[in-house]
């Protein structure tokens, strides 16, 4: 499946957010969104998932306009995951899960072994099958959202979108989830796109970033190749110094500002 834009512009009432935007979504890799507060990065992220119309230009799914393949059809092919979800007081994981399999429950074809197999699957890949029966709102804020995560999975779509999927987490449940999504694409070759703040994070899961700014990208590519000071610069309005993470050898960004200083600043490799 292949999903992109062409000259693609969108707006929140007569205030425009993203304008003329040509964009080409890798199939099988991690793709994230950075950019300032406000740039536009969840709200292009809305609009790839169907949930907010053009002004002008399309959003492309296999090379036909998204809004001409019938809703049923697109929810079987995408999943989103929006920011802060919130589930009805009292339901289950299992009972949530389960939701990932509406689009394919119609009055011909009711509830099958084929979609108990995928909440299965879904509980499994996740690590919640021990928490099928718990209330979603009795668990700690990592686990609630690899439920989530485990829905759009039984939903069985080859694309899963989602907006700041570690938003509230700490740092221990942020990597969980991050490391979680890595696995899915790892093994299953899902295309990722996700909408993510921390600069670190997202050069170090992503194959392919976006920066966007000004209604455009500005850049996109592998983080190794765009994640650059200048960038930081004019994305962020932020001086900082891009370095090699020690761990994984992916861009590391350090930004300046007040702070204390312990040791004289030595030479840091650079990009």
């Amino acid at each position: 499946m292949t999903l992109a834009t062409k000259q693609l512009t969108l707006s929140y009432g007569e205030k425009p957010i993203i304008e003329n935007l040509d964009l080409q979504i890798p199939a099988g890799k991690i793709t994230v969104l950075i950019g300032s507060n406000g740039c536009g990065k969840s709200t292009l992220l809305r609009s790839l998932a169907r949930l907010l119309k053009p002004v002008t230009g399309a959003i492309l799914l296999d090379g036909r306009d998204i809004f001409q393949h019938p809703t049923r059809e697109v929810a079987k092919q995408l999943a989103i995951l929006p920011q802060g979800p919130a589930a009805p007081e009292g339901l289950t994981v299992f009972q949530l899960v389960k939701q990932g399999r509406y689009p394919y429950q119609n009055w011909l074809q009711q509830w099958s072994k084929q979609d108990e197999q995928a909440v299965v699957q879904a509980l499994q890949a996740t690590g919640l099958t021990a928490l099928a029966d718990r209330p979603v709102d009795s668990l700690s804020g990592g686990q609630r959202q690899r439920a989530w995560i485990a829905m759009t999975l039984a939903q069985g779509t080859g694309t899963i979108l989602l907006d700041e999927p570690t938003t509230y987490l700490d740092m221990t449940h942020q990597i969980e989830i991050l490391d979680l999504l890595y696995e899915l694409n790892e093994t299953e070759k899902r295309t990722i796109v996700m909408v993510l703040h921390d600069l670190n994070l997202s050069c170090r899961y992503a194959h392919h970033l976006i920066a966007i700014s000004n209604r455009q990208i500005y850049a996109q590519g592998s983080p190794e190749e765009i994640m650059t000071e200048q960038l930081v610069r004019d994305v962020f309005q932020l001086d900082s110094q891009i370095a090699v993470d020690p761990l994984y050898g992916t861009p590391m960004c350090i930004p300046y500002g007040k702070g204390r200083k312990l040791a004289q600043r030595t030479a840091v490799p650079q990009y």
